[in-house]
């Protein structure tokens, strides 16, 4: 942090690095925390210029920070798990990918970013984009509340809380959470220029404000259980000031509490709901699910990136969500990768905290935040938001240069050295452009084909239809040829396949060919998925192939029993032969159990008890 001295002054590489990380915080935290595939692409393309300027830097030396290295281990593991073991390999490297970019910046921050001009730069531009999301909160709260970047509109289940720049207000009181601490420490510290100081309190005057408006229960939680921890077990300070800090700061926050809620409408409700839900309600789902698919493979985990897909086996009966994400990021990294992941992950990032633990002045107080953030991960996933990623990296770093400081500088890179480090550039830049730029290039055709067939609404206007069609088969077309591996893009272009039926009723038969064949192409990367097994037996049933059609959504509902759409496809898939529409019935009733307000459902079980009662 700034309070280290300058180890020398700073040369144009340092200089660029500082820049091209903030110019990437800037862009990934203010385009909905780089969580659209469009966005990531350029996140990643930022990513990999700062590290191949990292690499090509002359000063860098022959020595690297012990931290960086600790979490190789990890990156080792975790690119074995994603490519050998993971049941959806195409979403495992995209989760690995997030791992790799979050310890390379932790890396390049760590040992490339030193010198004081650069480091305050750094922190004046995280402080910076801090302020301007803050400042879309308080927008958001007394002008526009469904207004979002990118022309988006805000869910209607956040309406009345504050998510700045992020879209979830949860992630807005994580990022919060984690510089108010810091923001703190530079408005009311001493030694430092008035200037800097009225500007810092500004800033944390406008940071507290929507911190408060984000209405974040666990947020406040986290930073407020951070304060007391630190301020009881924090250095330098006899045990009776230890005891009489961790009481006023419980004071202060059991105030601020009443204070809100006496005076915020919205606090009084949400806090009402954690009484009423004592504590919880659809979370703890999520957390048994994660356990469960730890239960079942507990040295190496499900794979990188299966929470998705593996959590329906442990849906519980009437659960409609469709979570991404255990909602903890450490159960869902326990899930993914195991115990062996958990530990090479986690385990790397306590012996950085248990080193930076003793941190003072500014950097203890950052290290508040990074202690609220942990605690905030508990519930919800913020290491998957490529933003908060980057940014906690970057703090990280900050903290851990200035608690566990770096072995000195020993000789130059030789020309040997100079060469490994050229070709280390080169070989990221062409990673970057080969293959993870197309990965997310592909999926972000693939979201604007999923965008073109919503705008479609079969039977209503053929024009409007076959228009949206063509554009969303281009895109997926172009998701396809970009990573031909993508599963997803596969079986959405086998929906699309299918709906052609709706336009064009007379081909209905080769519409199945081709859907089943793309189903096909989807299954052959993955057979866990059930969505995939779906689009094989629709694209079978419209070949009039009913039996084989029939095997294909027993297997989806083995994969996912309390799934009520799969349960409509199986009630459709029997109607289609008039001698099962009692069993046909019999699954429309199980879905309507599972969802009561599923609409295909209901107009179909209407259908089938007229077709029953028709019976002579």
């Amino acid at each position: 942090m700034p309070d280290l001295p300058s180890p020398a002054p700073a040369s144009p590489w340092e200089r660029a690095r500082a820049v091209l990380l903030a110019s990437n915080i800037a862009w990934t935290t203010l385009c909905l925390g780089g969580w659209l595939p469009g966005t990531r692409a350029v996140t990643a393309a930022l990513t990999a210029a700062l590290l191949a300027v990292h690499f090509l830097g002359p000063e860098r030396g022959t020595r690297a920070h012990p931290a960086g290295w600790l979490f190789i281990p990890f990156l080792v593991y975790g690119a074995w798990n994603a490519g050998w073991l993971s049941p959806v390999p195409w979403m495992g490297w995209n989760d690995w990918l997030g791992w790799l970019q979050m310890c390379g910046i932790y890396w390049v921050v760590l040992n490339g970013i030193e010198s004081d001009g650069p480091v305050r730069f750094l922190v004046a531009a995280v402080g910076a984009v801090a302020v301007a999301a803050s400042a879309m909160a308080v927008y958001q709260h007394f002008v526009d509340p469904r207004w979002l970047m990118l022309g988006r509109t805000q869910a209607d289940q956040y309406i009345g809380r504050s998510s700045g720049s992020f879209g979830i207000p949860n992630s807005l009181g994580a990022m919060l959470a984690l510089l108010l601490p810091p923001a703190g420490a530079l408005a009311l510290g001493r030694g430092r220029a008035a200037w800097v100081r009225a500007a810092a309190l500004a800033a944390l005057v406008l940071l507290a404000a929507a911190f408060v408006l984000a209405i974040s229960r666990a947020a406040w939680i986290a930073l407020a259980a951070a304060l007391v921890l630190r301020a009881v077990f924090g250095p330098g300070r006899s045990a009776a000031r230890r005891l009489a800090e961790g009481a006023a700061v419980v004071a202060a926050t059991a105030g601020a509490v009443w204070i809100l809620y006496v005076s915020f409408p919205l606090m009084r409700v949400r806090l009402g709901q954690l009484v009423t839900d004592a504590g919880e309600r659809t979370r703890p789902v999520m957390w048994r699910g994660a356990w469960g698919i730890f239960s079942s493979h507990r040295v190496f985990g499900g794979g990188a990136g299966a929470f998705y897909v593996l959590f329906e086996a442990f849906r519980p009966q009437g659960y409609r969500d469709d979570p991404v994400y255990a909602h903890c990021d450490y159960l869902n990294t326990l899930c993914d990768y195991g115990l062996v992941g958990f530990v090479l992950l986690f385990g790397a990032a306590a012996v950085v905290a248990w080193r930076c633990a003793g941190a003072r002045g500014l950097a203890g107080a950052a290290f508040t935040g990074l202690l609220a953030f942990a605690l905030h991960l508990l519930v919800d996933w913020h290491l998957k938001m490529p933003a908060l990623a980057i940014m906690v990296a970057t703090v990280a770093a900050l903290v851990t240069r200035a608690a566990w400081p770096p072995a000195p500088l020993r000789a130059a890179p030789g020309r040997a050295a100079r060469a490994a480090a050229a070709l280390a550039a080169a070989s990221v830049l062409a990673a970057a452009a080969l293959w993870v730029l197309p990965r997310y290039r592909s999926e972000e055709y693939r979201r604007r084909a999923g965008l073109d067939i919503a705008v479609a609404s079969p039977g209503a206007d053929a024009g409007a239809e076959r228009a949206a069609f063509a554009a969303a088969r281009i895109d997926l077309e172009q998701a396809i040829n970009l990573d031909p591996r993508n599963a997803w893009a596969w079986a959405d272009r086998s929906y699309l396949d299918s709906l052609g039926a709706f336009v064009d009723p007379a081909r209905s038969v080769q519409c199945g060919v081709a859907a089943a064949d793309d189903a096909r192409r989807a299954l052959a990367f993955s057979a866990v998925v059930p969505e995939f097994w779906v689009r094989l037996g629709v694209g079978l049933d419209m070949q009039r192939k009913w039996i084989e059609g029939g095997d294909c959504y027993v297997r989806a509902l083995r994969l996912a029993p309390e799934r009520a759409d799969l349960w409509y496809y199986q009630a459709y898939h029997l109607s289609l032969n008039p001698v099962e529409a009692g069993p046909a019935a019999a699954a429309a009733d199980y879905c309507l159990r599972l969802d009561p307000d599923f609409l295909l459902a209901q107009t179909l079980r209407h259908r089938l008890e007229s077709r029953l009662q028709s019976r002579p």
